[in-house]
């Protein structure tokens, strides 16, 4: 008698256990195992998977995409089924050759090389090289989501995946030229910024003027370029509805002619079968009405009849083919006329939209030269304040600091002639009246008691005197009486006093 063995699965194995007593399959981690029943051990280790895929993109470009992939067992009951029916065995469906732990990796391997190489170039046919080189991390999730939908047949589950860096096949240098991209890129970028850096730094406010300046020609030239795209696109619009509507009459009016043309071809075909119809009774009526004539007249009856008859075969056949070269007639000239209308049409709309698209290429070559050299202007009388801003930096330390350098450009931009020359200028026209008297020397005064009383009376007339000159105010002639203005009194007196005044000296 048969003696049941029990068995016990490793940590990472299970048993699967078939034979009498089972519908399908047992999984299990330990079972007593019964004479007529089989196990088998299989494992739920994952284990990598490596391949270099070659794929075509959309643009038909070759690449190769090496991915890596961590597979194994779904660690689910119903999963584990589909893992031990399906790939326990060999490829042909055979048993496993030994009842111990059964080795599945080569089959599955096989499975999942099928499977990711046929998700992977599906995917990557739908997408542009520039597309899986900058989108890796969507190509990667797009991969695995296809392939684990394809893996959930077989129980098996991805624990991780990654997709290296994109190679060329041999002969091509699409990736090496896409890095070298990037990286002269980055290095031009940081000089650009390094640049940047020292541009603002030196030019400061300056700068932020010009550069919002070249900012608003730039809106006005994008913005000019918008509205010229948008009328091309208009053209191309109305012109590819005119063109439609030529086609769509063109067949209308063909439609009718060929209707009226069956149509007159089917009256020409039942009038032929009434005069034949006709033809019939008139001679069974003759028949009826008269036997014996008709045996009599039989000849001639029957050769009218065949003549009467041949004369409207013929007629029919005769309207029918007129008729018949008439609607031909008809018809061609339809077509003719549709089609010279439709080539008519098309080439007043191609003109048309070759004329506006040629309007539309020289504004914009217009407009975009007109903004090219706005920026240049502005970028020249830039670099020509900062080199003058330079130039003065150096004058100054030559001249000794701001001052030194003030004088310099003044004396050189005529500054001070200037200035002369307005002061000279503003005294243009003036005639002071400079008036000198002198009352006596102190020596004498201080000998003489009456000095300082004789000094009072001698400075009177020629105060009196300069202040009416000065300001035409006469002293009332209590105090003293002063020549009128012009007089030869006056004249005669100022010389005495200049006189006296001189003496006085």
């Amino acid at each position: 008698m048969a003696v049941p063995w029990y068995h016990i699965a490793d940590p990472s194995n299970y048993l699967v256990i078939t034979g009498a007593g089972i519908d399908s399959v047992k999984i299990t981690k330990k079972a007593w195992i019964k004479p007529w029943q089989k196990v088998t051990r299989i494992s739920v280790t994952p284990f990598d998977f490596s391949l270099d895929l070659q794929a075509m993109t959309q643009e038909k470009l070759m690449l190769i995409v090496p991915v890596v992939f961590t597979i194994g067992p779904q660690d689910d009951l119903e999963a584990l089924k589909r893992y031990a029916s399906l790939l326990t065995g060999t490829s042909d469906g055979a048993a496993a050759p030994t009842p111990g732990e059964v080795t599945v990796e080569s089959n599955v391997r096989r499975i999942v090389k099928g499977i990711i190489e046929g998700e992977t170039r599906v995917l990557v046919s739908t997408m542009t090289a520039e597309e899986v080189f900058t989108n890796r991390a969507l190509f990667k999730q797009n991969v695995t989501t296809n392939i684990q939908s394809e893996l959930n047949k077989f129980g098996l589950v991805i624990y991780n995946s990654n997709v290296k860096d994109l190679k060329d096949p041999p002969g091509s240098e699409y990736f090496s030229f896409l890095s070298r991209k990037a990286h002269e890129t980055a290095s031009s970028k940081a000089r650009i910024d390094a640049s940047e850096a020292r541009r603002r730094g030196e030019i400061g406010v300056q700068e932020n003027e010009g550069l919002t300046k070249q900012q608003i020609s730039k809106i006005e030239a994008d913005t000019a370029i918008l509205e010229t795209q948008r009328g091309k696109d208009k053209a191309a619009a109305q012109a590819s509805l005119a063109i439609k509507t030529a086609e769509l009459e063109a067949e209308v009016a063909l439609t009718k002619v060929r209707a009226r043309r069956a149509q007159e071809a089917r009256d020409a075909e039942l009038q032929k079968d009434v005069e034949k119809k006709r033809a019939e009774m008139e001679l069974e009526r003759l028949r009826a009405l008269d036997v014996t004539k008709a045996q009599i007249a039989k000849e001639a009856s029957q050769q009218n009849a065949d003549a009467a008859h041949y004369l409207a075969v013929k007629t029919a056949d005769a309207k029918l083919y007129t008729q018949q070269k008439t609607t031909d007639a008809l018809t061609f000239d339809a077509l003719k006329k549709a089609d010279n209308a439709y080539y008519t049409t098309l080439k007043a709309a191609e003109a048309a939209f070759i004329e506006d698209q040629k309007r539309s290429d020289a504004k914009y070559y217009q407009l975009t030269k007109e903004a090219e050299a706005a920026a240049l202007s502005k970028k020249l009388e830039a670099e020509a304040v900062i080199e003058m801003a330079k130039a003065y930096g150096e004058l100054k330390d030559v001249f000794g600091g701001p001052d030194g350098l003030l004088r310099f450009l003044m004396i050189e931009r005529g500054i001070y002639t200037q200035l002369a020359k307005s002061n000279a200028e503003a005294i243009r026209g003036l005639n002071p009246k400079i008036n000198v008297w002198n009352t006596g020397s102190g020596g004498e005064g201080a000998a003489d008691p009456m000095a300082p009383l004789r000094n009072i009376f001698q400075t009177l007339p020629p105060l009196l005197t300069t202040i009416q000159d000065q300001t035409g105010v006469t002293p009332p002639p209590w105090l003293a009486g002063m020549p009128a203005p012009g007089s030869d009194s006056a004249q005669v007196s100022k010389p005495q006093s200049s006189t006296a005044a001189g003496k006085s000296k």
